[in-house]
């Protein structure tokens, strides 16, 4: 079809999908840095807030140094404000998607080993 793009996010871990000017679209699905046992650290983008929307299965945000639990209900919006230390938890066949600004990575997410 003419005029728009069709997706379609297989495999592990963070996938980027679409990227247009400022912001991009990208899904996540389960992969070993986001289970349970795993779970070593948490990330914080100075830039950015980060919108999460669980679509299937479980998943958990992980949010402040306290590392406060959030259950995740399907269908519903979550945005980790900008400077929010935060993770996610995912069951094996869960898959979120996350809107964020383009230009967020390394250079502007700040990490914290628990």
């Amino acid at each position: 079809m003419e005029g728009v793009e069709i997706l379609n996010a297989s495999g592990e871990g963070y996938q980027p999908q679409v990227h247009f000017e400022a912001w991009r679209v990208a899904m996540i699905r389960y992969a070993e840095r986001f289970d349970r046992v795993n779970f070593y650290r948490l990330e914080r983008h100075h830039l950015t807030d980060e919108v999460f929307v669980l679509l299937e299965g479980k998943a958990v945000l992980i949010l402040g140094k306290e590392c406060e639990e959030c259950r995740m209900e399907a269908g519903r919006i979550y945005n980790v404000k900008k400077d929010v230390w935060h993770h996610i938890l995912l069951s094996r066949d869960a898959s979120v998607l996350v809107v964020e600004n383009d230009d967020t990575g390394p250079e502007n997410t700040e990490y914290h080993t628990l």
